[in-house]
């Protein structure tokens, strides 16, 4: 009786032998369920925020800009609720630059639209489901891009060069709005380029830390510096030219493309004859741009 007792049961000899493998599973599970929650925390914040823009711009007039900025930062708090966990770890600002600007720019661009800047005016309510529909989809690919670079800064991930992609289209579409608002107010020389400085400092030098996330250094800001005073030169001449906010500020953005994708390519060491000239094509398509719709070019 006492060697019968003795012998192990075939539950203790599985659970000697694979007893480790129900930890593993529970740990996946549990990570996977973090990952949920994230997106979950993600899709509300942005339902939110989007319902927020769409009664904005319906129930305030020209006072709707100042609540603009409220709901940019608010897009910020979303961020950071959702991100909690990763921003701890990495405490960068450049994180907080593009969502803040992108929802800036989505919501001014929204009311210059309905002001009548510019030749459309999106007065129907598909038009109006439409442009929530972009913001809704932009925003969610940027918070996803975002949640790589705050892992990446840290630790390897997959998926890194898909969200340096998206981040620089997003960047470029934000850059383009804000341009067009910026010199679609007419002001004085002076006003447009603090504005034009004031959003395009920063959107450059996040799209520059995307390449690198690593925390700011001299060789960063001095870089990041160079490029941005080569836009605001251009800018100032710009602001001279006989031509129309949209084209100007197309040129602009195209101008942007090439000094930063330039930026982009020499920071992973792949400056190739090749790729250089696919960056001036583009300089120059933009600057016939410029001359074709300008009264110089007619």
């Amino acid at each position: 009786m006492n060697q019968e007792s003795k012998t192990p049961s075939i539950v203790e000899i599985v659970r000697e032998r694979f007893g480790n493998r129900p930890i593993k599973r529970g740990k996946r599970a549990a990570v996977k369920l973090r990952r949920i929650e994230k997106r979950q925390k993600f899709i509300v914040g942005i339902a939110v925020l989007a319902i927020g823009l769409f009664i904005v711009e319906h129930q305030f007039s020209r006072s709707g800009f100042y609540f603009a900025i409220g709901l940019s930062v608010a897009t910020e708090l979303v961020l950071v609720w959702a991100m909690w966990q990763d921003i701890k770890e990495n405490r960068s600002l450049n994180l907080f630059i593009l969502p803040f600007f992108y929802t800036l720019a989505f919501a001014l661009f929204y009311f210059s639209l309905k002001f009548g800047f510019f030749y459309f005016t999106p007065k129907s309510l598909f038009s109006q489901l439409l442009w929530m529909g972009i913001y809704v989809f932009g925003l969610y690919s940027m918070f996803l891009s975002q949640n790589i670079f705050a892992v990446a800064s840290i630790r390897t991930i997959a998926l890194l060069s898909g969200a340096r992609i998206v981040s620089f289209i997003l960047t470029l579409v934000t850059y383009f709005f804000l341009t067009n608002i910026t010199f679609t107010l007419h002001l004085s020389i002076l006003l447009t380029l603090l504005i034009y400085l004031g959003f395009t400092l920063p959107l450059i030098s996040q799209s520059l830390w995307t390449y690198r996330l690593e925390k700011e250094n001299k060789t960063s800001i001095i870089w990041t510096g160079a490029v941005t005073l080569c836009l605001v030169e251009m800018a100032t001449v710009l602001w001279f030219w006989p031509s129309s906010p949209t084209v100007i500020s197309l040129f602009l953005s195209g101008f942007f493309y090439t000094l930063v994708g330039l930026s982009h390519v020499w920071l992973e060491r792949r400056l190739f004859r090749g790729v250089l000239w696919e960056y001036v094509w583009v300089g120059a398509v933009v600057f016939f741009v410029l001359l074709l719709f300008s009264p110089l070019g007619q």
